[in-house]
Order: C-alpha cells, then sequence, then structure tokens
C-alpha cells in the first residue's frame, strides 16, 4: 500500500512560510539528494492554492539545468488537487468531497509512495484526520518570527516516533517521524 509522506521546509521556529507567502529562506542543497525523494513517489496531492502556485509551474530560462529536470520530474507525477472548486482538468484529478474515503482508495491502487505537497489548509486537514503516514521534516537554519506555522489549530495531541535524522551541510536537518 501506498504511503502518504508530508516532505516539508519547516524554519527552526516553525513556519512553513513568512508573513507574505515568502519561502526565499529554504535551502537545496544537492547533498540532500531530493531527486531520490522525487523517484520514490508517483502521486502528489495539492491544496488548490498551492496547486496553483507550483502544480503547473515552469522555471524561466535562466533556471539550471538540474532545477529544470526536478520539475519535469515533479509534473511527470499523477496529481490530486483537494479544493472545494471542482475545476475539469484533462490530466489531474480534483477531489471536493469524501477525503478520507478518496485517499484510502487512491492508497490501494498500488505503485510507489504519495508525496503531500501542502498547502497549509491540506496539511492540517490531513493531520486532524489522521491520513500522514510519514512525517518528513527539514528544519532550516532561520527564525522568521511570524508567518505561517505547521502546526496549528490541533484539537488533539499528535504523538510522533522519530525513526531517522540527517544533518546537510547547510545547516539543515531533516527529521523523520511516524505516527505513535
Amino acid at each position: 500500500m501506498k504511503k502518504i509522506i508530508l516532505n516539508l521546509a519547516v524554519t527552526l521556529d516553525g513556519f512553513i512560510e513568512g508573513p507574505n507567502g515568502e519561502i526565499d529562506w529554504c535551502i537545496m542543497d544537492d547533498d540532500m539528494n531530493f531527486d531520490a525523494f522525487i523517484e520514490s513517489i508517483d502521486t502528489m496531492f495539492y491544496g488548490r492554492v498551492s496547486y496553483d502556485a507550483w502544480g503547473n509551474f515552469q522555471p524561466d530560462e535562466n533556471t539550471s539545468p538540474v532545477e529544470k529536470e526536478m520539475w519535469q520530474s515533479i509534473h511527470s507525477k499523477t496529481k490530486f488537487v483537494f479544493s472545494s472548486q471542482n475545476r475539469a482538468n484533462e490530466k489531474d484529478t480534483f477531489i471536493s468531497s469524501d477525503i478520507a474515503a478518496k485517499v484510502a482508495e487512491i492508497k490501494n491502487q498500488g505503485g510507489k509512495d504519495i508525496w503531500l505537497y501542502g498547502g497549509a489548509k491540506l496539511i492540517k486537514t490531513f493531520i486532524k484526520l489522521g491520513l500522514i503516514d510519514i512525517y518528513k521534516i527539514s528544519v532550516h537554519p532561520v527564525a522568521l518570527g511570524s508567518g505561517k506555522p505547521l502546526f496549528e489549530d490541533l484539537d488533539k495531541r499528535v504523538e510522533l516516533k522519530l525513526t531517522g535524522t540527517r544533518v546537510f551541510k547547510s545547516g539543515v536537518v531533516e527529521l523523520t517521524y511516524v505516527p505513535e
């Protein structure tokens, strides 16, 4: 069965975006081997806002070949968009109801794992429904003081067990957890 992986960058003070949606603090080191993660998935879950911003993002001509290749690989994945705005789209599937049931159906299809890409509202929904199988949180060495927090409005405690850590040359620390 596929696993849902929340693979996300967070600041040291717990924000996934700055107060104006900025993510310029996010570091991509070559020793992170992000390509291996992208290769390990075949499906991506987006909220509508994140999908509109990144679901079909095309890097400009000044972007490095490595980053262009990364985006090409990301865009080759099957995409599901969770949104109350059920828009028709030939290549991506929009889901507007029965989230838990639809997610269970997708997980049972087999294949590679699923990247819960975000955004914040969708992540919050998946946390509350207990749908995340692996939390892969990369803590970046910066504190913003304000912004959009990763864990917000929890109605109950989320107990996690640490299963792995990796430290990168930039000072980013990747923490991998599974629900207890």
